[in-house]
């Protein structure tokens, strides 16, 4: 693909320069650089340009995207057309249509914030979001808000996250003498996905149903030798990643890196980082896309945190960063750390809000699916931590305690082979095992899962260290000696909130006892974690900050349960069909085969060797069955408990158990069971099939 193709369905900032009239153009700006309402005549010129720019590409219709709480975009496509005098038409687009839209806001998840008979709701343009053309179709990026406007959807808490931490963060940036126009979180979004053939997908009930294997036997290889990681990409695999790259570029998707996973059949495509909301919609349209082109190839992109038990599963890295509008990464430590005030204060901030708000942290990537993926093959554990590394760590020590600090990185690496370049290593190791891991001039926040909206994990961040950077600026600000009231900053938060600092292996058992005894949470599940997003503490937090009332957060808690319950429990009756229709039949049938061969053998006058293997499928027949009963017993309980915090609680333990003891049977019959009487396709197929 050509260079210029780039960005070429993007109604981006080069196009409205060229499209819009100067002075248009120029409020436009003004508009994204100081949050500045657009004007009704300004929003019609707009509008009018995004028109013809769109039906010149060939768009024939216009949506307002959004993104609402059921964690994917949605969309109503209206006719630019309109009806003309004398049985013509003419095309149509104002400001007003651009601005605002009425979606049935009762027809998607509120959390009791609009009823049936409350549905209005409306959403509203995001003017720092390029609008786009897919599928022919002008897609205006918008939030969604209820008609008392209450937010609906998860991109206008992230925008009000963004706008305290900019305030906040120019706030004590000008404390420090420093005046800028603007600060942005930005966002590099790693995404992990798996490919598997759409033949083995439409063969299975758990994949259709749910977006995982809900039986499977570990086959004989997995990702044991440690060769498919970064290894050579299979040509099936090599087009459908070229085509998604293409197809992402055209919608302005900055996407770069493309690489295996550690799994068989995993894969993963990282973009370079953009500003947290634009990130957060590219993200979206990411996931979107690495579906729909898998369709075209014969295959299916499975977004699910965990579709196959015993390999890795599939998360969503968020790098996440500062970035002022002058260019200056506040993360970044630059060639002198130690004297660095400005990235030292951040630094602190993050290492503050981290500690006092980790629970946050750990509640926003909750989800069923990611229960089975933290805390497993190549994830993170549930206990939130932060990696420094030694070097940057001993370096805050040595400024709280007045100890000399001298600087460990700046050495080459010695490969001690003469040929080879050398060069400087990094001043501390990546550590890949911590769910928060200062990375050179970013934070990765690993534990996301790869089905998630970024949104709800950088909306967090933002907002709890936006909460300590307002506690230094009430420190800093109308003192005489700032370097005293940095120090005395610096030696506070090595002092109260060191404890959340881990540089070791965040897999060991050790840690996990050593993070009881600091006191941090360990929330098992998700409904273990939803409990306490109401904390008061956490609702103090968010509305000092107006990301959210404590009405909507109320909501979202309700939002999150329901969806936890309601996935959980259509997991458990496609286990239920799933093994009453095919797997206990199968058992069944394999049975009768080996029974018939064991009569035919035994007739011949010779010891026959298939009882043992018939007695024990009968065992596992009979226990299949009564786990099958059991798991329905516990699944009614659920049922009856309702989509609350005590349903949760009952899927959570109850269900999500059944659950696990069935497939223990389920999965071991599989081993026994001749493979032409299987019913669907065993992992050994499904992980391997792509060529």
């Amino acid at each position: 693909m050509k260079k210029s193709a780039f960005g070429q369905m993007v109604f981006n900032d080069s196009v409205m320069a060229e499209k819009l009239p100067p002075e248009t153009y120029e409020e436009y700006r003004q508009c994204i650089e100081r949050d500045i309402p657009l004007s009704p005549e300004a929003a019609d010129v707009v509008a009018n340009a995004m028109k013809d720019w769109a039906m010149e590409r060939g768009a024939t219709h216009f949506t307002h995207w959004f993104q609402p709480m059921t964690g994917m975009t949605a969309e109503k496509h209206e006719g630019f057309l309109a009806p003309a005098a004398g049985g013509g038409v003419i095309a149509e687009f104002s400001g007003k249509e651009l601005i605002k839209g009425e979606p049935d806001a009762s027809s998607f998840p509120s959390g009791g914030l609009r009823a049936t008979f409350e549905a209005r709701g409306y959403t509203n343009w995001d003017p720092s979001s390029y609008a786009f053309i897919k599928d022919g179709v002008l897609c205006i990026p918008t939030a969604f808000c209820s008609y008392t406007g209450e937010a609906l959807d998860k991109k206008t808490p992230l925008l009000r996250s963004m706008e305290a931490i900019n305030n906040e963060a120019k706030r004590l940036l000008k404390a420090l003498g420093e005046n800028v126009g603007k600060v942005y979180t930005t966002v590099g979004a790693e995404q992990e996905y798996f490919l598997i053939t759409k033949e083995d997908f439409d063969k299975r009930k758990d994949l259709r149903f749910t977006g995982r294997t809900l039986f499977g036997a570990r086959p004989p290889k997995g990702q044991d030798l440690e060769d498919h990681y970064f290894g050579a990409v299979k040509p099936k695999v090599s087009e459908y990643m070229r085509d998604l790259d293409e197809e992402l570029w055209r919608l302005g998707v900055p996407a770069k890196t493309r690489h295996n996973e550690t799994a068989p059949s995993q894969h993963e495509s990282a973009p370079v980082y953009e500003t947290a909301n634009i990130a957060a919609d590219h993200n979206q349209l990411t996931m979107e896309t690495m579906k729909k082109v898998a369709a075209r190839h014969g295959m299916v992109c499975l977004l699910h945190e965990k579709p196959f038990a015993g390999v890795s599963g599939s998360g969503k890295h968020n790098n996440w960063s500062l970035e002022t509008d002058t260019g200056i990464n506040l993360l970044s430590p630059g060639p002198n750390p130690y004297t660095n005030t400005r990235f030292l204060l951040f630094l602190c901030a993050v290492i503050k809000g981290v500690d006092e708000y980790g629970d946050l942290m750990r509640i926003s990537v909750a989800s069923a699916g990611n229960d089975h993926r933290l805390g497993g093959h190549e994830a993170p554990p549930a206990i939130v931590s932060l990696f420094l590394g030694e070097d940057l760590w001993e370096m805050l020590k040595c400024i709280a305690e007045n100890r000399p600090y001298t600087r460990t990185g700046g050495a080459s690496v010695e490969t001690r082979v003469h040929i080879l370049p050398r060069f400087e290593k990094d001043s501390a190791d990546r550590n890949r095992t911590s769910p928060f891991a200062f990375t050179g001039n970013k934070f990765e926040f690993r534990m996301p899962g790869a089905s998630m909206s970024v949104s709800d994990p950088t909306m967090v961040l933002n907002t709890i260290v936006a909460d300590a950077i307002q506690s230094f600026s009430e420190e800093i600000e109308g003192t005489r000696d700032i370097s005293a009231a940095v120090k005395k900053i610096i030696t506070d938060t090595v002092r109260d909130h060191g404890k959340v600092v881990f540089n070791g292996n965040n897999y060991s058992e050790e840690w996990l006892s050593e993070a009881e005894k600091r006191g941090f949470k360990n929330y098992k599940n998700t409904a273990e974690a939803l409990e306490h997003l109401t904390d008061d503490k956490n609702i103090g937090l968010f509305v000092r900050h107006g990301v959210f009332s404590a009405v909507e957060l109320y909501s979202r808690r309700e939002i999150y349960l329901e969806n936890y319950c309601k996935t959980v429990s259509i997991e458990a009756l496609t286990m239920l069909d799933m093994a009453r229709q095919e797997i206990l039949p199968a058992v069944a049938k394999y049975m009768g085969a080996l029974a018939d061969a064991d009569g035919k053998v035994s007739a011949a006058g010779v010891t026959s060797p298939l009882k043992k293997d018939i007695e024990r499928l009968a065992a596992l027949y009979a226990e299949g069955t009564e786990r099958v009963s059991r798991l329905e017993e516990r699944l009614f309980d659920a049922h009856a408990r309702g989509n609350g915090q005590a349903a949760a609680e009952l899927y959570a333990g109850e269900v999500v158990g059944a659950m696990r003891d069935l497939r223990l049977v389920a999965d071991e019959a599989e081993l026994l069971v001749a493979s032409e009487y299987w019913p669907f396709p065993a992992y050994d197929k499904i992980l391997f099939d792509i060529n």
